[in-house]
């Protein structure tokens, strides 16, 4: 689909009905393509994923700064 921003203003239902249908949204300005709004997929990451997400319920005696260096010092959870 593709919308000009007057439609993002004043017809964001079908802009969401054509997300929900897993279509790709071409947003138009001045008659030119400026970007595209793409329907989230399942497979995305969720917060609870990343390693940060309920390091109170470790219940640890980190600080909080030491707890920061170490996540930033893991290439697993680099952002």
């Amino acid at each position: 689909m593709k919308a000009t921003v007057v439609d993002l203003r004043y017809n964001m239902k079908d802009v969401i009905r054509s997300l929900d249908r897993n279509e790709p949204v071409t947003v138009m300005y001045h008659g030119k393509p400026k970007g595209t709004i793409v329907p989230v997929s399942s497979s995305s990451s969720s917060v609870r994923d990343h390693a940060f997400f309920g390091m109170s319920a470790d219940k640890t005696e980190e600080s909080v700064d030491q707890v920061m260096n170490r996540l930033r010092a893991s290439p697993d959870h680099a952002v």
